[in-house]
């Protein structure tokens, strides 16, 4: 999803929580700024929602919890609230100050690619979710083409990109031992 900044002011994360809490479309929160989030494609809603719903058929009875964009991740040391498109979290989660909306310890983070955010995804975005001691999956996913970009850690501060650029392959994560096929996560997907 697209970000938009909507003021310069200074906001501490309490702020934001407060506003967001009230608000009628979704923000991010960075270092004490708040950035409005467009809305999403038809495509990116349809991959978001074949890969939750996979993972979630997949990981059902196991240890994990599968979390869509309207669940916040607190990174604390990056000073941020992001909505990941897909989140998958060990049971049970932990929560930012007992707050049952923003949780902090997600193993896989997977980003639905749009025209408008895929640097900020890929760069800085994903720098942040790199200061996560529980992260061990970062996946891009192209919503134009069946495309993925996956970084595995291997070390502290260290990432392996594995990229996935064919309909017929699968995106194997080790750190949750599943798999997806890319015709299931593009399946209902139409690429101009």
């Amino acid at each position: 999803m697209a970000q938009i900044q909507t003021q310069s002011n200074f906001y501490t994360p309490e702020d934001y929580l407060d506003l967001e809490a009230q608000a009628t479309e979704k923000s991010e929160y960075y270092n004490g700024e708040i950035f409005k989030m467009a809305g999403g494609s038809l495509n990116h809603n349809q991959i978001s929602l074949n890969i939750s719903s996979a993972l979630n058929f997949d990981l059902k009875r196991k240890d994990y919890r599968v979390c869509i964009a309207d669940v916040k991740l607190w990174i604390p040391q990056k000073n941020s609230f992001n909505y990941p498109d897909v989140m998958i979290i060990p049971k049970p989660p932990t929560f930012y100050k007992n707050r049952k909306d923003v949780v902090l310890n997600p193993v896989a983070i997977i980003e639905v690619l749009s025209d408008s955010t895929k640097d900020y995804d890929r760069s800085d975005k994903f720098r942040q979710y790199r200061s996560l001691p529980s992260l061990q999956d970062y996946i891009l996913v192209d919503q134009d083409k069946a495309y993925i970009e996956y970084f595995k850690k291997t070390a502290a501060h260290e990432w392996l990109f594995i990229e996935i650029d064919h309909i017929d392959k699968s995106l194997n994560l080790a750190s949750i031992n599943t798999s997806l096929k890319l015709i299931d996560i593009y399946d209902n997907v139409d690429f101009d």
